[in-house]
């Protein structure tokens, strides 16, 4: 039987949150994992349980358009200067990881006291 476009589109965001519950199992210190479409609508995203959200309701859809934008104006230099490892934003209170993907922007917040942030970015490559 073949698969509808819905359900298609179902088994992906399935696919989605599994990669974001698995990005928080690689260490306490990441906060929120989330994947966001190119324009800047959340698919899936995964607060850690007892964390407290940094941000309200409308600066997360501020945020998630800022980057999204970013990533797809980005995608013109890709010629020029190659394809993108991944955005590393440091804030006072976290630092935020950002990849992108097959049109899809992996979003990932993380402790500041985290001392191995290399460790955590090659997992989650390895993850998505």
């Amino acid at each position: 039987m073949v698969k509808t476009p819905a359900e298609i589109w179902k088994d992906e965001i399935i696919q989605y949150k599994k990669k974001c519950q698995s990005i928080l199992q690689i260490s306490d210190s990441v906060r929120y994992a989330g994947v966001v479409n190119a324009y800047g609508r959340t698919l899936t995203g995964i607060v850690r349980p007892n964390v407290k959200p940094l941000l309200k309701s409308e600066q997360v859809k501020n945020e998630f358009f800022i980057i999204s934008t970013l990533m797809t104006l980005r995608k013109d230099t890709v010629s020029a200067i190659g394809k993108l490892d991944y955005v590393l934003l440091q804030h006072q209170k976290v630092s935020i990881v950002i990849f992108q993907k097959d049109d899809m922007t992996y979003y990932t917040s993380i402790d500041r006291t985290e001392k191995k942030m290399d460790k955590i970015i090659e997992s989650i490559k390895k993850i998505i």
